[in-house]
């Protein structure tokens, strides 16, 4: 597995003291890590450990009350949510976001708009270059199709398809953007016993041949150890270890955490 490939460059995604409250509810708690450019960093912690909360602070949905997050050195406190895929920040969701009603491919090709689009009068005029820039993106999308094996289910509604592959059509939606991360946020929920392999083939693809690093939140702990070259592990919000995945996986409080205390005192 890749490592951390420019140890002396910045991290990608560096995050620090971030904490966010709700009333009295602290749902993280000065949370700091970074994930290197071409890492694989998994994200671990039981219910409610404050993993989803992250990501959405990542993608802008909620507001932290303190600490910093910078995405390439550059503070994404400041910046809109409808910013966050044209800077370089995919995202697929806990439960699916898809347009149901629309097939695979419409789908995807709405995944391209952030990097591939003429603007508002170019495009409502028919303006010179608009024609290029849909066949770019077309060409984009089809792509994906191929790389996420959704070829046969191009053309279908995606309300009439299973779901294990609603997921893919909802990664291949989130790689259209060309993201630089790619948050996924839990993409193993749902899956069988066969999804699940392939899925951590696909995730180890999607960072080797398409260069992405990959940020992910998951409970099949097989997925995260397996795929992961470094974990971070939460619990009530806050930062109980961070390290390789053997080395998380043997930590006393991630034990605690996930057994509790009476089980790890007797075992």
């Amino acid at each position: 597995m890749a490592q951390d490939r420019d140890r002396g460059d910045k991290p990608l995604l560096h995050i620090e003291g971030v904490t966010v409250r709700f009333g009295g509810i602290v749902a993280l708690d000065g949370v700091s890590f970074d994930v290197a450019r071409g890492q694989i960093c998994g994200l671990i912690g039981p219910n409610g450990a404050g993993k989803s909360t992250l990501f959405n602070c990542l993608s802008r949905l909620y507001t932290f009350s303190s600490g910093r997050i910078e995405f390439e050195g550059q503070p994404l406190a400041s910046l809109p949510r409808h910013k966050m895929a044209g800077l370089g920040i995919g995202r697929t969701f806990q439960n699916l976001a898809l347009f149901r009603t629309m097939t695979v491919l419409e789908n995807v090709l709405i995944g391209c708009h952030s990097k591939h689009h003429a603007g508002f009068l170019r495009n409502a005029f028919r303006l010179p270059g608009v024609a290029r820039v849909e066949a770019d993106a077309l060409a984009r999308a089809h792509e994906l199709i191929a790389f996420l094996e959704l070829g046969p289910v191009a053309d279908r509604t995606v309300a009439d398809l299973p779901f294990g592959t609603q997921k893919r059509v909802e990664l291949a939606r989130a790689l259209a953007s060309e993201p630089q991360l790619l948050l996924l946020d839990e993409p193993a929920c749902g899956l069988n016993h066969e999804e699940l392999e392939s899925l951590g083939t696909l995730i180890l693809d999607i960072r080797n041949r398409r260069k992405v690093t990959v940020l992910l939140v998951e409970h099949h702990m097989s997925l995260v150890m397996g795929v992961s070259d470094k974990v971070v592990a939460l619990n009530f919000g806050k930062k109980i270890a961070e390290g390789t995945p053997a080395e998380v996986r043997r930590h006393p409080e991630v034990i605690r955490a996930y057994l509790g205390e009476d089980e790890t005192e007797t075992a």
